[in-house]
């Protein structure tokens, strides 16, 4: 087969992503920094809220970067392999929490990464922004 179907992210579930995730992160107190890139890792949308710490920004787009390339939660990557992952690709792969992909149809979209907060309050932003465009952090079965 020479094509197959594929689904992105607009900019207005980029927008929405983000508008959710500020929202969430002033319920919980916690300004964060918040990356959402597609599935090649290219940086769709970003912003670092007022407060939350500007080196976050780097952790956020290495999170964000991860899950996309894993379709899994950036803290899936094993603890042995985290230090020599993130040393063999300049820092674009993390073991923090805080990053989720992004699926649709069971099509991988891209990824969101979060940071300033605890691996806690990183994931529930992520989590929201998500969800807030119907989209889930797992592959569906379809």
């Amino acid at each position: 087969m020479y094509f197959e179907k594929t689904l992105k992210l607009t900019h207005l579930a980029v927008m929405e992503m983000l508008h959710t995730g500020i929202t969430k992160a002033d319920e919980t107190g916690q300004p964060q920094c918040i990356v959402i890139v597609d599935a090649s890792g290219v940086v769709l949308g970003q912003i670092r809220m007022d407060g939350a710490k500007y080196l976050s920004m780097k952790s956020a787009l290495a999170k964000a970067r991860t899950a996309a390339s894993i379709g899994g939660p950036s803290d899936a990557i094993p603890e042995a392999v985290g230090l020599a992952i993130a040393a063999a690709t300049d820092g674009e792969v993390t073991r923090l929490g805080g990053g989720l992909p992004i699926y649709s149809e069971g099509i991988r979209l891209g990824g969101i990464g979060v940071g300033s907060g605890s691996p806690d309050q990183d994931k529930a932003v992520a989590e929201a922004a998500i969800t807030a465009i119907g989209a889930t952090a797992k592959q569906e079965q379809v």
